[in-house]
């Protein structure tokens, strides 16, 4: 069984695994830096180290600030200067996450009118049973730097049945809507073959109206792809067949949305979701069929822009962000992304929704557990190993 994104508390060695290509790896050809040959990664922060980060979110709320997600259940926060000197504990909800291995504080997301509104939404799992939770929170009016953990409105939960492929991440979309990326719920090989069934929200997409309260303390959007279907399918759902989307996110300059599924012992693939969309698992996984083996039926499903095979040890992928910054002028429009395992940073240019180049950028030592953005557009990485939140710069 391959090890997956966030496995065995991210600390196993990546050695001992047979690596090889198919055909299909090579697609897009790997290019030079080109004017910018000296894109490197930054410390970001120097004063600051974090424990076992996953998440780094800015709001748009003119604070200039940073968020930074520690795993066991702390979100923290600091000024977006390089010369700060120290961060503040947010929000810490320690003692609801169970938290290690694949499971604990994952997603981080501010509502849209977060600076009037105060409200901010993260994906967690807790045990007994062990479900994954979105919840909502309001920062403190008093000091805008903290949020009180007992003052929690939970919005949905849902049952996990293994402790592996959470997916974790949350964004909101232009359209105001909460986005919401599940695992297929673990194990190998999706043995409940729950990303192809629209009767559970694992191995899927959500789309959830935080500002409704008809299911509760959530809405769903009018023109969410199975609402008022008469088979059961979840009204939730977005898009589905997929297995651990680990980070996706929306592009700042165009309606592109864009999901990193992290493979089973094959290929990692990248995703631009739309509405409705069968991505595949686990009939496929990536390009290749999966389930069966070969000759499986592909009637009806999206491949991705992109896959790659474990080449390198690239063997867990990392989403990230479309570079919208002004530092680094030859990644302008560009989804750069990573691999956990290997450390390798890509820069995936697209001909429309079709994959043009894939330049190799850089390869760290350490392991990229999430990106970020600021809403300058420049994007950050952490070092999941280190705790240091590092930023693409040139040098």
């Amino acid at each position: 069984m391959k090890i997956t994104h966030i496995s065995l508390t991210f600390a196993l060695a990546f050695t001992g695994f047979v690596i090889g290509c198919s055909s299909s790896d090579k697609e897009v050809t790997e290019v030079d830096n080109g004017p910018d040959n000296t894109i490197a990664a930054i410390d970001a922060f120097p004063a600051l180290t974090f424990s076992s980060p996953v998440e780094i979110k800015a709001p748009a709320d003119s604070s200039n600030r940073i968020f930074v997600v520690e795993q066991a259940g702390v979100i923290k926060v600091f000024d977006n200067n390089s010369a700060v000197s120290s961060s503040t504990t947010f929000l810490d909800i320690k003692s609801k996450v169970n938290s290690g291995g694949e499971l604990g504080l994952l997603g981080l997301a501010f509502h849209p009118n977060f600076k009037t509104n105060g409200y901010f939404y993260v994906n967690y799992t807790k045990s007994n049973p062990l479900q994954t939770v979105i919840a909502r929170y309001k920062v403190n009016s008093a000091s805008g730097n903290s949020a009180d953990a007992s003052n929690e409105t939970i919005l949905l939960t849902y049952n996990q049945p293994y402790t592996n492929h959470k997916g974790g991440s949350l964004q909101f979309g232009k359209d105001g809507y909460l986005y919401i990326s599940a695992g297929d719920g673990g194990s190998a090989g999706d043995p409940l073959n729950n990303a192809q069934n629209k009767k559970t929200f694992l191995g899927k997409i959500l789309r959830i109206d935080v500002n409704a309260t008809t299911k509760g303390n959530y809405g769903i959007p009018a023109d969410n792809p199975f609402v008022g279907n008469t088979e059961g399918f979840f009204e939730e759902i977005y898009a589905y067949g997929l297995r651990n989307p680990w980070k996706t996110s929306f592009d700042m300059g165009s309606d592109r949305f864009f999901a990193a599924d992290v493979g089973q012992g094959n290929k990692e693939e990248i995703n631009l979701i739309t509405k409705g969309g069968n991505y595949g698992w686990k009939i496929k996984e990536g390009k290749d069929c999966y389930s069966p083996s070969s000759n499986c039926d592909a009637t009806g499903l999206t491949e991705p822009v992109l896959d790659y095979g474990r080449a390198d040890g690239d063997i867990s992928i990392t989403g990230g962000y479309v570079y919208r910054g002004s530092t680094i002028a030859s990644l302008a429009g560009k989804y750069i992304y990573g691999d956990y395992a290997s450390g390798r940073i890509w820069a995936l240019e697209l001909d429309g929704n079709t994959a043009k180049t894939n330049s190799l950028l850089m390869k760290i030592s350490g392991t990229i557990s999430t990106f970020g953005q600021d809403t300058r557009g420049e994007v950050y990485f952490a070092n999941y190993a280190s705790g240091k939140i590092m930023k693409l710069g040139v040098q």
